[in-house]
């Protein structure tokens, strides 16, 4: 197992985000570096219950070289159902989700609520472990902050049914997405299970927190996150260090039309346009946009407003931005001019 891992050394991993890592974002991030990506976080009840409704999110683009699948869910009976739809598809794994924060999700006994209770989250587990055609992995949060133990038992227990990798998010569920990140957990975890491949996840946001994370945690392999909610850039800008040239205005414009265009292809122009505006929100922030470009993205409802949308945002973007970011070169986010 040591000698055939999951994800090679190295790799930067784009986690499954519910609500935007569709086949649009899964694009937008391989123009920019991503290698390694997921579908959305999906339902297994859903899936067992509404599969015509759900099942688009599986769908898998011709250039995806790599491609995994998350399940959620705490009922082992639906997430059986779920795994005989998923092994309809092509993917190169299964994943179970054990930390999901978000009430929605806890609320239901899944997630990082499931994570938090030992045996019925190695029964779910070992459901997926029997019935998937194709590797099973898990990504979890610690159950600690400060004591590895209870983290280092579910790991061991996923491990010990099939687990071929697990993503280890260094924050217990309360903290959610913000604050310190236990590095020493995640490393007690790697130092564990040498025959695994664990993946660090957690305050990704910059190249420097990406040097933070391998250094504290041992662990090469990291997930990226909110860090690259409108960032894609942030795959490159890691894996070529010194080397990186951030995008230019036009070349940072490109990529947010295809990635919005590619949403409009997916679900078509009314369904589409409602779940880009946080899409454009995440891209337009933090990069010299005025208030006006933001204020417009939220009004956007059709195709031909998006396309003046583009035109209006980059004739807006202030000339001061540029000279601010060249007395910050560890600024987050960077364009470039042209």
């Amino acid at each position: 197992m040591a000698n055939d891992p999951i994800y090679p050394a190295d790799a930067l991993i784009l986690a499954p985000l519910s609500g935007y890592t569709d086949l649009a974002y899964r694009a937008a991030a391989g123009e920019c570096g991503c290698r390694f990506a997921f579908t959305e976080m999906v339902d297994a009840a859903a899936l067992a219950y509404a599969r015509k409704r759900t099942e688009c999110m599986l769908e898998r683009g011709p250039g995806e070289d790599f491609l995994g699948v998350q399940l959620v869910g705490s009922d082992p009976v639906l997430i059986a159902r779920a795994m005989d739809v998923i092994n309809e598809y092509d993917f190169d794994l299964v994943d179970f989700n054990l930390g999901c924060p978000v009430p929605k999700v806890t609320r239901k006994g899944a997630g990082a609520e499931l994570g938090r209770h030992l045996d019925r989250a190695l029964a779910c587990f070992a459901v997926i472990a029997e019935k998937s055609r194709f590797p099973v992995t898990a990504k979890l949060r610690i159950l600690s902050f400060d004591d590895p133990e209870p983290t280092l038992e579910l790991a061991a227990g996923l491990a010990a049914l099939g687990a071929k990798s697990l993503t280890v998010h260094g924050r217990v569920k309360e903290a959610y997405y913000s604050g310190p990140v236990a590095h020493p957990v995640i490393r007690a975890v790697r130092e564990a299970l040498p025959g695994i491949c664990v993946v660090a996840n957690g305050g990704v946001m910059r190249r420097a927190n990406h040097a933070a994370i391998v250094e504290a945690t041992g662990c090469s392999r990291v997930m990226l996150a909110r860090g690259a909610m409108g960032n894609p850039w942030l795959f490159r800008e890691i894996a070529e260090g010194d080397k990186f040239v951030p995008p230019s205005l036009e070349e940072f414009s490109g990529v947010v039309e295809r990635h919005i265009r590619g949403m409009i292809k997916l679900y078509g122009e009314s369904a589409a346009l409602p779940k880009a505006r946080k899409i454009l929100h995440d891209y337009y922030h933090g990069r010299g946009f005025p208030g006006a470009v933001k204020a417009a993205i939220s009004t956007l409802s059709t195709e031909a407003e998006f396309t003046e949308f583009l035109d209006f945002a980059q004739k807006s973007h202030a000339e001061s931005y540029f000279d601010q970011v060249a007395n910050s070169p560890d600024a987050a986010r960077r364009i470039r001019r042209g």
